[in-house]
């Protein structure tokens, strides 16, 4: 089994930035590539939907050449029909082979995902494969402990820390992602960096964090991609990357390369599997052996999907019949939808 790569980006996930780090994973991906948008970071937005639509329209464009095809997970709040805990939403999680969150609040999905069958699926598909990409909201929950943004800064709490979900603690790392490290909106007269909090509340905030709490910034328009197999974590975009520890500071620019172990003393569970609930490692396991076998369409058959699409747009309904009749000869059904064109092997 092979662990996949994961990227985290300071800011700017549907940027040129961004989307160059998106290009750099696809194109180390097998095809056909899936992408899964999570929803959780805005679940308590009404428009939810629309912000990680952004992304998915963004991506679709963006990563036309690899035909990405990109669904939407609305798990949004556990106790609702729209949870994370809800099998028949997360389905497409489990034929992913990239999984993004982003912009929303880091205390909410850490708080939504803890322990729920979408935060197990998530860390079963990295561990057979899928690259994971965070960004913003997203890219402080999944550290070991969060940095509460909305509440200091929004609300006027006072300087704490709540649990993340410490994605890396599988692997031995301690660790916390900081975005808009070298945020600026503030001008002269406000300090906003260290994602709006302040040089010197952020260091009232870290000296709150146990003293093995490794800390890595990321520039805005920045990001880094961790190879886990290769042990190498790069730096991306148009700032740079630091890595904060108890009495050192590094950073690398954008081009830079550093080993992984200027994290921490990372390790690779044996089992692999560990701490994931051994009934979703089964089902996360046997629907990445079952992608192995999926029959992808032609560029004949997705270039008769285009020019059907083209026919629909345009309201020649004619036309879109007789390409859904050659799509069919060619062994494939074509399912309409809100979301659009679909694809269903016969």
């Amino acid at each position: 089994m092979t662990l996949g790569r994961i990227a985290f980006l300071g800011s700017g996930e549907t940027s040129l930035a961004g989307g160059r780090i998106f290009e750099n994973l696809a194109r180390l991906l097998p095809s056909p590539l899936r992408i899964a948008i999570l929803e959780t970071p805005a679940g308590f937005e009404l428009n939810s939907s629309l912000v990680a639509g952004r992304v998915g329209e963004f991506l679709q464009t963006r990563l036309q050449n690899y035909k990405p095809r990109i669904d939407l997970i609305p798990a949004r709040k556990q106790g609702t029909e729209f949870s994370p805990d809800n099998p028949e939403i997360l389905q497409p999680l489990l034929q992913a082979n990239m999984i993004f969150m982003g912009p929303g609040s880091p205390s909410y999905v850490a708080r939504q995902l803890r322990g729920t069958l979408a935060w197990d699926i998530l860390r079963a598909r990295h561990k057979l494969g899928a690259t994971l990409v965070f960004a913003s909201a997203a890219t402080i929950s999944v550290g070991e402990w969060v940095l509460p943004v909305y509440e200091i800064y929004k609300v006027g709490e006072d300087v704490h820390v709540k649990d993340g979900l410490g994605f890396f603690s599988d692997f031995g790392l301690h660790l916390c992602f900081i975005p808009h490290w070298n945020n600026t909106e503030g001008g002269a007269d406000l300090d906003t960096s260290r994602c709006f909090m302040g040089m010197e509340r952020f260091e009232q905030w870290r000296k709150l964090t146990p003293a093995q709490n490794i800390i890595v910034g990321l520039d805005e328009h920045s990001g880094i991609i961790i190879d886990c197999e290769k042990e190498i974590c790069s730096a991306y975009g148009l700032g740079s990357v630091s890595v904060l520890k108890r009495g050192s500071l590094e950073i690398y620019p954008a081009g830079a390369s550093f080993s992984l172990s200027e994290l921490g003393s990372y390790i690779t569970p044996e089992p692999i599997e560990k701490g994931i609930d051994p009934k979703v490692w089964e089902i996360a396991l046997n629907s990445s052996n079952s992608n192995a076998k999926v029959e992808i369409p032609s560029d004949e058959v997705l270039s008769l999907m285009e020019q059907r699409r083209q026919a629909r747009v345009h309201k020649n309904f004619a036309e879109s019949d007789r390409l859904r009749d050659m799509i069919t000869a060619l062994g494939w059904a074509v399912q309409d939808g809100r979301e659009g064109q679909k694809l269903l092997k016969l």
